[in-house]
């Protein structure tokens, strides 16, 4: 079975168009996707327009977390607003009740099989939604991985791309479709090969500056959000 393993889209459907149209071109049968679909930028409409077709898996990241907190406390919007732009604010103001209700109802983590596989799906950590675990960690939380009772976990958050095998587990994070933060310009993802356990790393060619262009017009204060886009 071939898997597309995705997430950390944050509103930017640009880079997400560009992901499934190369999803499409190898044969993805399905999507695994770590949450934060939306936050950032500036289109989570269309992100999930572009995702309704696909039979996938959906975790619960951060950011559907802190619209779960600002729905039940708007007055916390502008304080979010002020450090991650207004992606929370247009997933408010664009979504329908009911998308908005399934976003914050998301599970977190998700155990799936697939393939005869087992793989475990979680944003941060299975035991933490808002842990990062980066390419270079060692330790306690890469040991807690690797004791899993799984063959394949897969997490996001970190924006960082990385494969690592931990005690007969393949930790996997495919790096981030919206907002790639390790100086490779382009929306990431990884495609999971489930009968040869293969995970193949890939990066996809888009026009940011589409998206540049807006982060700068509606953020000007915010220059990390078009910046971090096309920083090598």
């Amino acid at each position: 079975m071939i898997v597309g393993l995705l997430g950390d889209i944050h509103g930017n459907h640009h880079a997400l168009q560009a992901v499934l149209s190369a999803a499409r071109s190898v044969d993805v049968e399905k999507l695994l996707v770590t949450g934060d679909l939306i936050g950032y930028y500036f289109w989570p409409e269309r992100v999930l327009d572009l995702l309704d077709s696909w039979d996938k898996v959906i975790v619960r990241g951060n950011h559907e977390q802190m619209l779960a907190d600002a729905r039940e406390h708007p007055d916390s919007l502008a304080q979010i607003e002020s450090r991650y732009g207004s992606g929370l604010r247009l997933a408010m103001e664009q979504l329908t009740q009911m998308q908005l209700d399934w976003l914050t109802s998301l599970p977190h983590p998700l155990n799936v099989t697939l393939g005869g596989v087992d793989a475990l799906v979680c944003h941060g950590t299975p035991w933490d939604i808002d842990e990062y675990v980066y390419p270079d960690a060692a330790g306690q939380s890469l040991e807690r991985c690797g004791g899993l009772n799984v063959r394949l976990l897969v997490l996001g958050h970190t924006h960082y791309p990385m494969v690592k095998e931990v005690n007969g587990v393949t930790v996997v994070n495919p790096g981030s479709v919206g907002q790639p933060r390790n100086s490779i310009p382009g929306a990431q993802w990884a495609v999971w090969d489930t009968a040869r356990m293969a995970i193949d790393l890939r990066c996809e060619e888009y026009d940011y500056q589409q998206v540049i262009a807006e982060a700068r017009a509606r953020h000007p204060e915010l220059p990390y959000l078009a910046n971090v886009l096309s920083r090598t």
